[in-house]
């Protein structure tokens, strides 16, 4: 029995021996066969850190290179790694000539697609919707994590418009870029790189109906799904009665439109900050075939800046489907009672000084006004006298000139 045992283990062994040697073989010279029924398939190459990137050798010889290679070739590379992506490959023999690293070698994938959850066709502003997208290869979750590391999630909402094609280019609507997500495990993602995007996305557009589109990509490849949705005004308003009374709590409600929330499906919490405690939490939630939820936040009657922010639960009434609104930040201020007879002299006084200041600016104009007229006077004068005793000046120069031209008359009697 032992031997039985030893011989089926020694066999398995070598079977895997077997195995593992002809992968490594069919990748030791860095070939790899692709099918003919392969429509679309993505290289993921690991070389040596800072080499070169690799050298793509079709079945019939032509070379594909990173700078120089056709559109239907797309190429991302890092130090370490090339990623290309082809659409309709060439089936055969494929050959990546270059430094490729012997621990990681190559990793094909193929028939990648992009499956997403449908988003509701109705909508609401202000609500955030959990959505899941998903990334198969073959038909299998895409588990390759330096690839999912590199792939993004975008969901962009665009004006509908009928036969937007025919409109100017400048006359289209721009898509909005409502988030940019990744498979990186937080937020809603349960885990990274599991190829699986499961994130929060927040509807903060205006009313109105859109073509949403949502791409998965890396710059290599790109899947893309649209659909329309129509965006409704938030069924939800909030109001905050804000205390005057110390020791009275301030109040948040939360009220839900009729015949479009469930009545008495509201649930929610507050938080509030920046009294003593630092942070002071509440939750509640609505009684039956209620529309309102109403929270109480302590007022401590400290002066100061405070802050508070919320979450409501509800359910649409026509679909049932669970709606989730997160409250933005709202801050309010707490100062210390107005005494009304302190105010009055206070700004009776600022307008006397008021007064005062804008007299004393007008006796100082009316002194610099005086003192501008004066020394235009003074000025005047003084040209005055000068170009007075000029022109007596040039007058008896010229005098004296003619009078030293003009020749001393001599007179004599004519002899009879």
């Amino acid at each position: 029995m032992w031997r039985i045992g030893i011989a089926i283990l020694g066999w398995l062994i070598g079977f895997n021996a077997l195995a593992s040697n002809e992968s490594t073989m069919s990748l030791l010279d860095n070939r790899f066969r692709v099918d003919s029924t392969i429509s679309q398939i993505t290289f993921v190459i690991y070389r040596e850190k800072n080499s070169q990137p690799v050298v793509l050798v079709r079945p019939d010889g032509t070379k594909y290179y990173a700078g120089r290679h056709p559109d239907y070739v797309r190429w991302y590379e890092e130090p370490s790694m090339d990623i290309i992506s082809i659409d309709n490959p060439m089936p055969g023999p494929w050959q990546a000539i270059g430094k490729v690293s012997p621990k990681n070698n190559i990793r094909l994938i193929s028939h990648l697609q992009m499956l997403s959850d449908p988003l509701p066709s109705r909508l609401y502003q202000g609500e955030e919707i959990k959505f899941t997208a998903r990334l198969v290869s073959d038909g299998q979750p895409l588990l390759l994590r330096d690839f999912l590391d590199r792939v993004n999630l975008t969901v962009t909402f665009t004006k509908y418009i009928e036969n937007e094609q025919e409109l100017e280019k400048e006359a289209q609507p721009l898509p909005i870029e409502v988030g940019l997500f990744a498979d990186d495990g937080r937020g809603l993602d349960e885990k990274a790189g599991d190829g699986v995007f499961t994130v929060a996305l927040p509807i903060s557009l205006e009313p109105d109906k859109y073509r949403v589109r949502i791409t998965s990509g890396n710059g290599v490849f790109l899947r893309a799904q649209e659909q329309e949705v129509l965006v409704y005004p938030s069924p939800i308003t909030t109001t905050f009665i804000q205390s005057r009374a110390d020791n009275q709590p301030h109040q948040v409600i939360f009220s839900g439109e009729g015949g479009m929330i469930q009545p008495g499906s509201l649930t929610g919490q507050v938080e509030h900050k920046g009294a003593l405690p630092a942070s002071f939490i509440t939750q509640a939630q609505a009684d039956d075939k209620a529309l309102n939820l109403t929270f109480s936040i302590p007022n401590s009657g400290e002066f100061g800046h405070f802050s508070w922010h919320g979450l409501v639960y509800a359910t649409d009434l026509a679909t049932q489907r669970p709606l989730v609104f997160p409250i933005k930040e709202h801050r309010y201020s707490v100062v210390s009672e107005i005494d009304l007879d302190k105010t009055r002299r206070m700004q009776e006084a600022d307008l006397e000084n008021l007064r005062r200041l804008q007299q004393e600016k007008l006796v100082i104009q009316m002194r610099e006004k005086s003192r501008q007229k004066a020394l235009i006077y003074i000025v005047l004068g003084n040209v005055f006298v000068i170009l007075l005793a000029l022109g007596g000046w040039f007058i008896r120069r010229k005098l004296q000139a003619k009078a030293a031209a003009t020749p001393e008359l001599q007179l004599k009697v004519p002899k009879k």
